[in-house]
């Protein structure tokens, strides 16, 4: 069975509430119940000096029927959109959200604007640790290894805090 999986920031405005407003809005692309990590307050990388602490977050869930990656990517960069994200004339400028495709199955892509899975997934705590919450054995396509354990041998000096469980959607 595949699961789709996505990395959720926010470093601009209240990210907490856009990050679990998000999560709740990829049930649109989803087949069934999204499993949600905890929120995590993160140092910002590869980001302009004085960029803010990032919220990450991680969700999985199985794709709703018919979905192909291209079109869940277009997707999400729609969802971005609606939350202020424009195009950035500065890389990795501090943003509303930013939604990462990481993993469809083990399906891959290699297109000079879509690169499946994420390419620098594996290297980055701040994916890696909310990752292994909701889909700690899945394997990643291209190591032969499980999220588990990527984020145990992966060596960073990243800052990541655990802040707990997504805020759940009040009202109904």
């Amino acid at each position: 069975m595949v699961w789709v999986l996505i990395g959720l920031g926010s470093n601009r405005g209240d990210s907490v509430a856009i990050v679990t407003e998000a999560m709740d809005r990829l049930a649109s692309f989803a087949a069934g119940e999204i499993r949600r990590s905890a929120l995590w307050r993160t140092s910002p990388v590869d980001c302009p000096p004085d960029s803010g602490d990032f919220v990450n977050a991680a969700a999985a869930f199985r794709p709703a029927a018919g979905l192909t990656p291209e079109a869940l990517l277009a997707g999400l960069k729609a969802l971005e959109r609606e939350y202020g994200r424009a195009a950035a004339t500065v890389r990795n400028a501090p943003r509303e959200l930013d939604l990462d495709l990481l993993l469809f199955g083990d399906e891959t892509r290699d297109a000079a604007d879509f690169v499946l899975p994420h390419p620098r997934a594996v290297d980055r705590r701040f994916v890696l640790a909310p990752a292994a919450e909701v889909l700690p054995d899945a394997v990643w396509p291209g190591t032969g290894r499980r999220v588990r354990d990527l984020l145990a041998a992966l060596d960073s000096d990243e800052v990541v805090a655990r802040l707990g469980a997504p805020a759940e959607r009040s009202g109904g």
